[in-house]
C-alpha cells in the first residue's frame, strides 16, 4: 500500500496537535509497556523499541515545528508543552532499568548489521543517561533533564519574542535599495523603524551611509533578549554542568563531545585555536584594509556596527561588486524555482506542487511539494515557510515534520527562513541553498528501517557538511545563469559571478575568526559558567574576533545556538573542513554532472546515520577525509 503524507486540519489546529503530538507520545508509552512484558531475548523487544522511537520522534517533531512557526499563540504554547512532555518521557525512558534490562537481553548476533548498530548506540545512550546509577542519581538526572529542556525553550522563546525596533532618522535610509526604502516609511517625526528581523537589520548595516544610525541599529540588534536571558542562561549552564558531572564527566563539553566526531572538550579548544591561528594572518590583512577605508570616513576602528558596511564598500570599490546591482538578478520567485530545478537535476528528483487546499499548511505563505525520484518512486513531502512574520522563528533552519521509515512513513521536512519577498541579497541565496541541503538530506536519508538512522542522523558535527557543500552551487556562474536573471530576462554575467567570488574570498580570514569567537564563547561559557558573562564575552572577543564589540551590548543573550548546539558551535567550521574535501570530488567546470552527484547522493545522503560520518565520506571519496582542500581554500 502506498504511503501518504500527514493530513493537516482545515481549521482546528489545537485539536489536531493534541491528536498527533500527545497521541504519538501515548503510542510510545504503550509500545514501551509491551516491550518490558516481552520474553527476554526476543527480537520483538527491538521491534517495539523502534515503534516507540518512531512515535516519540513524531511527537517531538510536530511539537518542535509548530512551537516555532504556527501563527496562533495557543497552538505555539501547547506545542511547547508537548516538547517538554516528550523530552521528559525520553529522560524517564532512558532511566528505566526495566527497559534497559529488556534491551540488554537481546543478543547482537541475532540482528543484522544495522540492528546491531542500533542496539549498541541505544545501550550507550542508556549508560550516558545514568540508568546504571543508584535511584537518587537517576532522580536527580530526571530533574536536571526537565530543567534543561524548560530553560532551553525559555532561552529560545525570549529570543523569538524579543523582537526590537530601532528608531533612526529617515535620512539614514540613504544608501539602501529603493524597494527597502519603499517598505520603510518615514513617520511624522521624521523617523523610521528598523526591526531586529534579519531582512531589516542586515541590509541596513550593510548599506546605510549613516554611521550613527548603524550604531543604534547594531546596538539594538545585539541587545535582543537582554537582560531577560541572563538568568536563564546562567541556570542552563549550571544545570548542564551538574548533569555532566553527576554522570561522571569532567564537564559539559566532554559529555557533549563524546558522541561527536571530535570526541572530547579539549579537542574542541584545540580545533578553535588551530583555525584561529591559521586564519589570523589573512584576517589581520583584511581588517587592515577595512580600517584604512573606515579612516577616510573618520571612523577609528572596525566594529560590529560598521564591518558589513566597509566590507561591502571594499568589495564594490576594489572588486567591482555592487550588491545593489547583484540583487537585481535574484528575484525571490526565480530563486525559489531555480533552487528546485537545480537540486532536481543534481539529485534526480521531481518536485510536484501540492495545491494549498490539499496541503492546508499552517500559514498562507507556506508552499508544499511532493518529492519523487525521476523514475516516479515516491520519496516524501516538503514545506517551504520562507518569509518573516510576527512571533515566527527568526533565523533559518530545517525542521523535521516526519522522520521517514521504510514501508511505514514518508519523510516530511520543513524549511523555515526569513527572506524578503522581492529582490534577495546573494547571501540570502547562499543561505537558501545551505538550508535546502539539510532538507534534501532529511528526505534522501529517510529510507531507513530503524528510525534512529533516519535523515540527518549522523554525528552532530557532520550535519552541516552536506549543506555547506550545496552552497558551492550558489557560487557557480553556469548554475546561477539557469535562474538568476534581471527584470529583462538577462542572465547574470559570468564575469560578475567571478567578481563576486573574488570579493567573497576577501574577508574569509576575519570571518573565520568571527566564527571561532562564536565557537569559543559556546565552549568557554559551558566549561567555565562565568559569573560575569559580559566581561567574559569581551575577553573572548579580544582573543578571537578581529571585529570590535559595541559598548553595552550582550551578543550572547540573543545567541540562539547556545540552546540547541550547546558547547558545539565549532561544528560549523569542523564540517566546513569536510565539505571542502567533499567538493574536491566534483568537476568545478560542470557542477551538474549527474554521475558524481548520484554517487554522492547514494554514498553520503541516502544512508542517513546508518554509518559513521567518516565512513560515509570515505565511501564517497575513496579515502579518509583530510584538511588539504580546506587549507588550500583558506590560504589562497
Amino acid at each position: 500500500m502506498a504511503l501518504t503524507p500527514l493530513e493537516f486540519p482545515a481549521d482546528d489546529w489545537l485539536t489536531w496537535l493534541n491528536e498527533r503530538g500527545a497521541g504519538q507520545l501515548q503510542a510510545a508509552r504503550e509500545s514501551i509497556a509491551e516491550l518490558v512484558r516481552a520474553e527476554p531475548g526476543s527480537l520483538l523487544i527491538v521491534q517495539l523499541w523502534n515503534d516507540a522511537a518512531i512515535a516519540l520522534r513524531n511527537a517531538g517533531s510536530v511539537a518542535g515545528l509548530l512551537s516555532s512557526v504556527h501563527p496562533e499563540a495557543a497552538v505555539m504554547e501547547r506545542a511547547e508543552e508537548i516538547e517538554v512532555e516528550v523530552q521528559g518521557y525520553s529522560t524517564d525512558l532512558h532511566l528505566d532499568p526495566d527497559v534497559y534490562r529488556a534491551l540488554s537481553s537481546v543478543a547482537p548476533a541475532n540482528l543484522d548489521d544495522d540492528g546491531r548498530r542500533m542496539l549498541a548506540k541505544s545501550l550507550r545512550d542508556f549508560h550516558r543517561s545514568g540508568v546504571d546509577r543508584d535511584a537518587g542519581v537517576r532522580d536527580r538526572v530526571r530533574e536536571l533533564e526537565a530543567k534543561t529542556t524548560e530553560l532551553s525553550l525559555a532561552f529560545s522563546r525570549n529570543i523569538r519574542d524579543g523582537r526590537l525596533e530601532a528608531r533612526v532618522p529617515g535620512s539614514a535610509l540613504a544608501g539602501l535599495p529603493a524597494d527597502y526604502v519603499e517598505t520603510h516609511p518615514v513617520d511624522s517625526d521624521g523617523l523610521v523603524g528598523i526591526s531586529t528581523d534579519y531582512p531589516d537589520v542586515l541590509p541596513f548595516l550593510t548599506f546605510s551611509t549613516d554611521a550613527a544610525a548603524r550604531r543604534v541599529v547594531a546596538s539594538t540588534f545585539f541587545s535582543i533578549a537582554s537582560p531577560i536571558n541572563d538568568p536563564v542562561l546562567a541556570e542552563l549552564l549550571q544545570a548542564r554542568h551538574e548533569l555532566a558531572t553527576l554522570l561522571g564527566y569532567a564537564n559539559w563539553p566532554d559529555y557533549d563531545a563524546e558522541v561527536k566526531m571530535i570526541g572530547s572538550g579539549d579537542a574542541i579548544a584545540a580545533f578553535i585555536d588551530t583555525v584561529s591561528a591559521a586564519a589570523g594572518p589573512a584576517g589581520e590583512r583584511e581588517i587592515g584594509i577595512l580600517a584604512a577605508r573606515a579612516a577616510l570616513d573618520g571612523e577609528t576602528e572596525i566594529d560590529a556596527s560598521n564591518w558589513r558596511y566597509f566590507h561591502e564598500f571594499v568589495k564594490r570599490e576594489q572588486y567591482g561588486v555592487d550588491a545593489h546591482q547583484v540583487r537585481r538578478y535574484f528575484d525571490f520567485g526565480k530563486v525559489h524555482d531555480g533552487l528546485l530545478q537545480i537540486t532536481g537535476q543534481l539529485f534526480g528528483l521531481r518536485f510536484t506542487p501540492v495545491p494549498a487546499d490539499q496541503a492546508r499548511p499552517w500559514h498562507p505563505d507556506v508552499t508544499s511539494y511532493d518529492v519523487s525520484f525521476d523514475d516516479g518512486r515516491q520519496i516524501g513531502r516538503i514545506y517551504l515557510d520562507l518569509h518573516p512574520r510576527e512571533r515566527k522563528y527568526n533565523h533559518a533552519a530545517q525542521f523535521d515534520l516526519v522522520a521517514g521509515v521504510r514501508d511505514r512513513q514518508l519523510p516530511e521536512g520543513v524549511l523555515v527562513c526569513n527572506f524578503p519577498r522581492g529582490l534577495m541579497e546573494h547571501r540570502d541565496v547562499v543561505t537558501l541553498f545551505h538550508e535546502f541541503g539539510h532538507l534534501i538530506h532529511h528526505l534522501l536519508g529517510g529510507g531507513q528501517s530503524w528510525v534512529r538512522f533516519s535523515g540527518v542522523a549522523t554525528e552532530w558535527d557532520f550535519v552541516e557538511a552536506p549543506s555547506q557543500l550545496l552552497e558551492e552551487w550558489a557560487w557557480d556562474a553556469g548554475v546561477l545563469q539557469l535562474f538568476a536573471t534581471d527584470a529583462d530576462g538577462t542572465p547574470i554575467p559570468a564575469e560578475l559571478v567571478a567578481q563576486m567570488k573574488a570579493a567573497e574570498e576577501f574577508g574569509k580570514g576575519f570571518l573565520a575568526r568571527t566564527q571561532m569567537f562564536y565557537a569559543a564563547l559556546a565552549y568557554r561559557f559551558h566549561l567555565e559558567r562565568p559569573t560575569d558573562p559580559t566581561a567574559r564575552m569581551l575577553e573572548l572577543y579580544a582573543e578571537y574576533s578581529l571585529v570590535k564589540p559595541l559598548p553595552d551590548t550582550h551578543f550572547y543573550t540573543g545567541f540562539g545556538h547556545l540552546a540547541g548546539y550547546t558547547s558545539g558551535y565549532y561544528t560549523y567550521m569542523w564540517s566546513l573542513v569536510i565539505a571542502k574535501d567533499l567538493f574536491s570530488a566534483f568537476d568545478p567546470d560542470n557542477l551538474l554532472e549527474p554521475e558524481v552527484a548520484a554517487h554522492y547522493r547514494d554514498a553520503v545522503l541516502a544512508p542517513g546515520g546508518s554509518k559513521d560520518a567518516g565512513e560515509l565520506v570515505a565511501d564517497f571519496l575513496g579515502r579518509p577525509y583530510n584538511t588539504k582542500a580546506f587549507e588550500d581554500w583558506l590560504n589562497r
